[in-house]
């Protein structure tokens, strides 16, 4: 069973006892003339209502901030006196009557850390007005790990408020699990631009840094304009903050990234732009658009050698290197798409690729912008690539105008 379908389920069995407990207690009353519906729909409509306020804290993992905020919430759900939540070494949080059975909670719930198997115990409290007198303990598991627990506290022994208990547990525990995806997530994208970092070659920087020296003596401003080309380029493609980016900030570098190549290559390499202006603020993952560029560079310039600067134009009989770069309104989404007349590649090497069966260095940069595509908008949105052996290639890029935790930075 999937996170979703099990998330389904406990907050299936979360409401149906929780309707049920305030059920009750909106019979023993009269409804108030505001009520909307039934007792049984006002009360699934308070449990569904005081669940997703609960979550999001939640979704930042188990931490005292996040128990603080949600502790109100999850004691609300379980309609009792007092509620704790814990990591493995402290209390996180107390909310409710009987503050200073906190001070006891870490030694009744230690064989709960170690075994992670539900408790219910006594409190064994002194003070004749405290109305605690006996709690249930629930485990709080992420993966197998027991990461806390969770304790329900009431006046007298309950089988129902047991039950609640690791029923809300589970929920939390539902709700730990996606925290951690996340975390997994954006340590994936992390490692992932990382590795994009680590594939711009030296072998460009050196033939950049050689272009630009070549043009020192004989063209000094123009070896300016590449210099500061090459410093804003490196820049960006190396900056710490933000895993998303702007389509307007990418293409800007992706233009400096030509600007080099062509210091080198001269008309060998034609780049036609077709913008629209638009679909300039479209958030779009960092590193996602230049790693494409600079394959149809690789293949549309591949076997060629650098022109002298005073060439001036492309050898008798040579076809230069076209690449089309386009960004489309298209409705709810923008579409990129860039275009080469290059070597192209067979289709069944293509697929080899994007399946990660090309070798640790063979088109790291298709696959890689490939699952960051999937990973942050579904697999509807993975590249679509037409090519074949002496075809050139066509890359289409999808992306959404709008999608939530998407935001240029």
């Amino acid at each position: 069973m999937t996170g979703a379908g099990y998330a389904v389920l406990v907050l299936l069995a979360l409401l149906l006892l929780a309707a049920g407990f305030l059920l009750g207690r909106r019979t023993a009353r009269p409804l108030r003339t505001s009520d909307v519906g039934t007792p049984v729909e006002h009360a699934t409509f308070e449990t569904l209502h005081t669940a997703s306020l609960a979550a999001p804290p939640l979704r930042a993992g188990l931490t005292e901030e996040s128990a603080r905020r949600s502790a109100r919430r999850l004691r609300s759900l379980l309609g009792t006196e007092a509620l704790c939540l814990t990591d493995r070494e402290r209390v996180l949080v107390w909310d409710g009557e009987g503050e200073h059975h906190g001070r006891h909670v870490m030694d009744q719930v230690r064989d709960l850390l170690a075994s992670g198997r539900d408790t219910a115990f006594h409190s064994d409290c002194d003070d004749l007005d405290c109305p605690l007198r006996w709690a249930v303990a629930v485990p709080l598991t992420v993966d197998n790990r027991v990461l806390g627990t969770l304790i329900a506290y009431a006046p007298r022994e309950s089988a129902v408020l047991a039950r609640a208990a690791g029923e809300v547990a589970r929920w939390v525990c539902v709700q730990l699990e996606l925290a951690e995806l996340d975390r997994s997530r954006t340590q994936l994208i992390e490692a992932e631009i990382r590795a994009l970092r680590a594939q711009i070659s030296p072998h460009f920087i050196f033939n950049s840094l050689a272009a630009i020296a070549s043009f020192v003596r004989t063209d000094p401003e123009r070896a300016r304009e590449l210099l500061l080309e090459f410093a804003d380029f490196t820049r960006y493609s190396f900056r710490s903050h933000g895993d998303f980016t702007t389509l307007a900030d990418e293409l800007h570098s992706i233009d400096q990234y030509l600007a080099l190549v062509r210091a080198r290559f001269g008309e060998r390499l034609a780049v036609t732009l077709q913008i629209a202006p638009e679909v300039l603020p479209v958030a779009l993952p960092f590193l996602c658009l230049q790693p494409l560029v600079e394959n149809a560079v690789k293949h549309g310039l591949e076997g060629a050698v650098a022109v002298p600067r005073d060439a001036g134009s492309v050898p008798a009989g040579e076809t230069p290197t076209r690449i089309t770069i386009s960004a489309f309104d298209a409705g709810s989404e923008a579409e990129v798409v860039i275009e080469d007349n290059g070597t192209g590649m067979d289709p069944e090497r293509l697929r080899h690729i994007l399946r990660g069966e090309g070798g640790h260095s063979t088109g790291i940069g298709l696959l890689n912008v490939d699952e960051r595509l999937r990973q942050v908008y579904g697999d509807d949105y993975g590249l679509v690539i037409e090519t074949g052996i002496g075809a050139g290639m066509k890359i289409t890029v999808r992306l959404p105008k709008y999608r939530a935790g998407v935001h240029g930075s």
